[in-house]
């Protein structure tokens, strides 16, 4: 099991899908934008030093708790139903977590549990388990 917490004073709300497109030659082709790679980066330098020897296979789960700052009238510990959507934000973990060698491929999770919270501390929990 991996299990850490990465303190953070904004999690980026950038989602993977908001890839952008051009054609080039007639052909469509996708690109990133800027604060998609900004915040892919950010991701890759975070998760590294939590990273295992090799790669894990086989099926996974992977626990995500987003912890946002606090706004007025919320308490700490209290679930956040406003955007982003937590689906939007663990693909781009998802994908993260992959390039930097902590799966052979996101396939491999085979149960996600993603949780967002409005905290005092701010940042994400990760936990990634054998099934």
């Amino acid at each position: 099991m991996i299990e850490f917490f990465i303190p953070m004073k904004k999690i980026p709300t950038t989602t993977h899908q908001q890839k952008k497109w051009t054609a080039r030659n007639g052909k469509p082709q996708s690109y990133e934008p800027e604060n998609l790679k900004e915040a892919r980066e950010l991701f890759m330098a975070l998760l590294l030093p939590h990273k295992p020897q090799e790669p894990l296979d086989g099926p996974l789960r992977l626990t995500t708790k987003w912890l946002f700052p606090k706004i007025k009238g919320t308490v700490d510990g209290q679930y956040k139903h406003t955007k982003p959507d937590t689906d939007n934000l663990v693909k781009l973990l998802k994908d993260c977590m992959e390039r930097t060698g902590f799966y052979v491929n996101d396939s491999r999770v085979a149960s996600e549990i993603a949780e967002k919270f409005w905290a005092d501390t701010v940042g994400i929990y990760v936990k990634l388990e054998e099934l």
